[in-house]
């Protein structure tokens, strides 16, 4: 069976996973690591590698990963992208015959989460900015206002209002462009808590040669 998007996706235990892990992120007050932000994961690098030339195969290789990437959550947030990669190895291998596919997938997944693997892997590339790019106020899981403003993860993910991702060929740019609601943080606090996220997607750029940009409310960085 060929690996594709569609096939993890209807996987009821690569769901089951991600349900677990919901009610384990949940439970550490964390923003969203489940079904809302590995669909926009998946998505996005899915249109990402589109739009930047991969294969018709590279693509939904790198859907796969974006929606597998953190369904190891709830064994461990330190070592979660290693619990990723080994459950869903032991799930799909009884099942397909390609093993290079799976082995791009699974080496996109360990890269994820520090983009340290020194690898030219474009589905890890993918991965990784499709991922560090999740920004938004729909990932906070806290109800309680005062709760958030207390949290600099929660407060920075609940000002932004707007987020997109976009790609310019001619200029060989990847830009994230933010709305951010500066009564509930300013700029700067972003760049305090996802420094590492940013320098992880100049990174991944470079892969294709093309460079990360960064706008936050109109101001480029």
């Amino acid at each position: 069976m060929e690996l594709n998007y569609q096939m993890v996706k209807n996987n009821q235990k690569i769901n089951g996973f991600i349900r677990a892990t919901e009610k384990y992120i949940i439970e550490l007050g964390y923003t969203d690591h489940g079904f809302r932000h590995l669909t926009i994961v998946a998505d996005r690098a899915k249109k990402l590698a589109r739009e930047l030339g991969l294969t018709a195969k590279e693509q939904e290789l790198a859907a796969v990963a974006g929606y597998c990437h953190d369904l190891g959550n709830f064994m461990g947030r330190d070592m979660h992208h290693y619990w990723s990669a080994l459950l869903l190895s032991q799930i799909l291998l009884p099942h397909i015959e390609q093993t290079a596919d799976l082995a791009k997938v699974l080496q996109a997944i360990v890269n994820h989460d520090n983009n340290n693997l020194e690898t030219n892997n474009a589905v890890a590339a993918v991965l990784v900015i499709a991922d560090k790019s999740d920004v938004h106020r729909s990932r906070v899981k806290q109800k309680s206002l005062r709760k958030i403003k207390e949290d600099i993860h929660d407060r920075v993910n609940y000002a932004v209002n707007d987020n997109d991702l976009l790609i310019n060929r001619q200029t060989k740019e990847i830009t994230l462009k933010l709305t951010i609601n500066t009564n509930w943080v300013d700029p700067l606090a972003y760049f305090q808590i996802f420094i590492e996220r940013m320098t992880a997607c100049q990174k991944a750029a470079k892969v294709f040669g093309y460079k990360f940009v960064l706008i936050i409310n109109n101001f480029r960085f």
